[in-house]
């Protein structure tokens, strides 16, 4: 089962489950429609074999049901927008807090072999040393982070308490089709390839090991296959950081195209808030997983671009004011 299989990451690994010869079970947001979120976008004969339940990760007997009869639990449902933390604290304790309570007492008393819970490079905030070892320590800068360290947390009890089989992913700013217009990416490129010579950015002086999202599914999957990651905290990530400055001349350059940042102040995170420097030590991964990143930023942005032109009436500029 993949919670948060409507999203961006949880669509791509629910497809590439699927691709495997998985029986996939979709746990995907309730909505009146029946939408499936961007597994929608996926071919026909995926969304065929797909086990789809709609339902809300904070309901906790739905969530003990969709365990039921499930291998391996792959949790991704989460509220993840940094600025809606900020204005809406209390449903990112509810989504991601008491979602991820849930999803472990679902996977303990239905028994299953593994949980792969999803956690963010942001827990570490600002770290005081790089690269960022999986030791470090934790950091809430925002209601968001803060709740996800407090869903690390729960893991961490559970294996400790219960003996609970969960392994703790942490990816370093995943990127590539499907991801949202508020990420720093696609923010660019959508503006990009409308064609503005101004393009409306926050600071440029952060930094980011950015890891396309073919290469974050690889690592879930190997996750679930590898022995001796019951019990760890294990980052995905590149071992490699570019500013958000140099990620915008990349992108120009990448689309042959000139334009300048503005500033807008809309953008910006509180000061205290804002994490400066995010560089995995991609090490740990590679021992127990055998796992690494092999797509490199500029052929990453470039899927992604190609990816953001053919789906333009989605991401119209002017009517996301992106």
């Amino acid at each position: 089962m993949v919670t948060g299989a409507d999203g961006f990451i949880g669509s791509h690994l629910a497809e590439r489950l699927v691709e495997l010869g998985a029986d996939v079970r979709a746990f995907c947001f309730y909505n009146s429609n029946g939408s499936l979120g961007w597994l929608d976008d996926a071919d026909a004969s995926v969304r065929k074999r797909l086990d789809a339940r709609l339902g809300d990760i904070r309901d906790a007997r739905f969530v003990e049901e969709a365990c039921r009869s499930v291998d391996t639990v792959f949790h991704l449902a989460a509220l993840i927008a940094i600025p809606y933390s900020y204005a809406a604290p209390e449903s990112f304790i509810d989504t991601n807090v008491k979602g991820t309570l849930n999803v472990l007492e679902g996977v303990r008393r239905a028994g299953c072999r593994l949980m792969v819970n999803t956690s963010t490079s942001e827990v570490y905030g600002t770290p005081g040393s790089v690269p960022i070892l999986e030791t470090h320590p934790l950091q809430g800068q925002s209601p968001y982070s803060a709740s996800k360290i407090a869903a690390d947390k729960l893991c961490e009890a559970y294996h400790c308490s219960f003996g609970l089989p969960v392994v703790t992913l942490r990816p370093f700013n995943t990127y590539g089709p499907r991801q949202s217009t508020r990420a720093v990416l696609p923010t660019m490129l959508v503006q990009l390839l409308a064609g503005r010579k101004e393009v409306k950015l926050g600071r440029l002086d952060p930094k980011r090991d950015l890891t396309f999202v073919a290469d974050t599914v690889e690592g879930f999957i190997k996750a679930a296959e590898a022995e001796g990651a019951v019990g760890e905290v294990i980052q995905l990530g590149t071992g490699r950081t570019i500013s958000v400055g140099g990620l915008f001349d990349i992108a120009c350059k990448t689309l042959g195209v000139s334009a300048e940042v503005v500033q807008e102040e809309a953008r910006l995170r509180p000061d205290n808030s804002e994490v400066m420097i995010l560089l995995s030590d991609p090490s740990k991964a590679k021992r127990l997983l055998g796992w690494e990143a092999v797509v490199p930023v500029e052929q990453g942005i470039s899927r992604t671009a190609r990816w953001l032109e053919t789906r333009s009436r989605l991401y119209d500029p002017e009517r996301y004011h992106v």
